[in-house]
């Protein structure tokens, strides 16, 4: 089985991502990737805040963007404290922990985004995942540093053990499966003329792929939706 995957997106300081490579490596996780990292990479600071963390895992992959980084996976998380205006089923940690173990029993790829220190991941990051973890903390003081955030979750995905049986089960597409369909459908609406604001365009888009995203779609119905628009396309044309 597959253990998932940290991804850490447009984080600053080099510090943390040590921290939070030591915290994975404590608990039992050892993919960790990099989404434009302000201060570069490699990163001295980074080396020395790990503890010897960073040499004993794989190394660390850097991606440009989000959909980059992600693509190889079945099912992304994506970690905040903020409430969001998308409809995305929201876990504790605890929650996460055990819906990760019960889908690596199945053989699914998943991947936990965090964000960066200032203002955590953007609205598009977390349109990008099909569920939201948050942390409970006190109300009156709830600032977790990027460090903590991963070792709390390390922590509840260790702790859950592997407990829930396999089960034979068809398999979500991958993120790259599931950007192909997305950028085919937004060159078909464009064509057809559906978005009449480009003003609201990114925000219809951000909503279309977080409908799609939650759904969990297979491959194959990945591919039958390739067919039904392939068809309307067909239709369309010979109107």
């Amino acid at each position: 089985m597959t253990n998932p995957a940290i991804i850490l997106v447009a984080p600053q300081m080099g510090e943390n991502i040590g921290a939070s490579a030591r915290a994975m490596l404590n608990f039992g996780l050892s993919d960790l990737s990099i989404v434009n990292p302000r201060d570069g990479w490699p990163n001295e600071r980074a080396d020395a805040m790990s503890s010897g963390a960073l040499d004993k895992m794989p190394p660390v992959q850097v991606f440009a963007d989000t959909p980059a980084a992600i693509a190889p996976y079945h099912h992304i998380y994506a970690t905040t404290a903020r409430p969001r205006d998308m409809v995305k089923p929201v876990l504790t940690a605890a929650e996460a922990a055990a819906d990760i173990r019960r889908r690596q029993a199945e053989g699914q790829k998943t991947a936990i985004l965090f964000g960066g220190e200032r203002a955590g991941l953007s609205n598009d990051d977390v349109a990008l995942a099909q569920t939201i973890i948050t942390v409970p903390t006190n109300p009156d003081f709830s600032s977790i540093n990027l460090g903590q955030g991963v070792m709390l979750v390390a922590y509840e995905w260790f702790q859950a053990g592997d407990v829930t049986a396999a089960q034979a089960k068809d398999l979500p597409a991958t993120q790259e499966e599931l950007n192909e369909f997305i950028a085919r459908l937004e060159a078909e609406l464009d064509s057809g003329g559906f978005f009449r604001s480009a003003d609201m365009k990114p925000t219809t888009l951000r909503n279309i792929r977080s409908m799609l995203s939650r759904s969990d779609l297979t491959e194959q119905e990945v591919k039958t939706w390739h067919g039904i628009v392939s068809a309307l396309i067909g239709k369309r044309k010979h109107a």
